[in-house]
């Protein structure tokens, strides 16, 4: 049995995605541009939408299960009148349906009141939610809809404005797991008139944002790796920033962590740690060596143990230079 061939790229990709193209359609484009099959990406875009999908490239793959976590924004647009099946312009006109409600600026902020902080969320029918082994857009095709659970999801920000009679503008930062086809739907129903997403723009992930991203067209045409790995939109792994706080090890503590041992840490500033929470492990020189669990927190935050959760060196060369003219003990930042 042949060996799968090394990555060359480990990195993150910004893609500035247009309408029409699946999120998967897009992964296939980058795999082409960098002769990478090792492609993922931390969020679905529905063909509908447009803007920022974040593919992780190489080892970066591996950071997925993090990256996710970070909250994104979303500038769309929500239709009134009408809901349908797929709580976007694509679907079927359904119930709730009627007059749009006169929405003056109290009735939107009591909206936004309505659907701000945690919220229960039930994903729309037509989604890539697993239920019993299949996904939800796949038993709805097959005439056998299926209701998920409604999960707690948080809504950071959300701001709407009245464009026209039959037309919401919203602007919403959200948690990961939310599904603005939800609100959408969420506000129709709650107005008693219905309501479906028309327009989706996802505009920033995390610090990440459409202003640095390659177009889909450029990404598309590309015909040397150079040309992506060296715009703008890519992110080195090196230089990958996590949804958590970030510490600083030492030359030694980097060796035993990058060879699955415990480290203690001296930190002289940061904020607050907790005990089982997530940090970044960076080297002397600024490497992202992996994540790890806090196991202890001493002298008032001063003094941290951490374990080794995920070693991005493991398993797979990367370079591995550390300073040698470091200070033996090094100090922890909280991003």
């Amino acid at each position: 049995m042949s060996r799968r061939r090394s990555s060359q790229w480990h990195g993150l990709l910004l893609v500035d995605k247009r309408p029409g193209p699946t999120s998967h359609d897009i992964v296939d484009m980058a795999r082409r541009a960098l002769g990478e099959r090792r492609i993922g990406h931390t969020g679905t875009l529905d063909p509908m939408a447009e803007g920022l999908l974040m593919l992780c490239v190489g080892q970066a793959t591996r950071l997925q299960q993090f990256l996710v976590r970070w909250q994104k924004t979303y500038h769309g647009q929500i239709r009134l009148g009408h809901a349908t099946t797929t709580y976007d312009r694509e679907g079927a006109p359904s119930d709730p349906r009627g007059a749009v409600p006169d929405l003056d600026l109290a009735a939107l902020a009591r909206l936004e009141t309505r659907f701000s902080g945690e919220i229960a969320q039930t994903p729309p029918p037509y989604s890539a939610k697993k239920i019993g082994g299949k996904r939800m857009y796949e038993l709805a095709r097959s005439g056998q809809p299926a209701v998920a659970e409604p999960k707690t999801v948080t809504v950071h920000a959300l701001s709407l404005e009245r464009l026209d009679v039959d037309l919401l503008g919203v602007t919403v930062t959200v948690s990961s797991g939310f599904y603005v086809r939800s609100l959408a739907n969420d506000l129709g129903t709650e107005l008693e008139c219905g309501g479906y997403l028309d327009r989706l723009q996802r505009v920033s992930i995390g610090p990440f944002s459409t202003e640095s991203a390659i177009s889909q067209s450029l990404l598309e045409s590309a015909d040397d790796p150079l040309a992506v790995v060296g715009h703008p939109a890519w992110t080195p792994i090196d230089r990958v920033a996590l949804p958590f706080a970030e510490l600083q090890l030492n030359r030694s503590a980097t060796e035993r962590f990058v060879h699955g041992q415990e480290v203690v840490v001296l930190r002289s500033g940061g904020g607050t740690l907790a005990v089982d929470s997530e940090v970044a492990l960076r080297s002397p020189d600024g490497r992202l060596l992996g994540v790890g669990l806090v196991q202890s927190v001493l002298a008032r935050g001063r003094t941290v143990g951490v374990r080794p959760a995920m070693v991005l060196q493991a398993g797979e060369s990367l370079p591995t230079t550390v300073a040698e003219n470091r200070p033996s003990v090094a100090s922890g930042e909280t991003s």
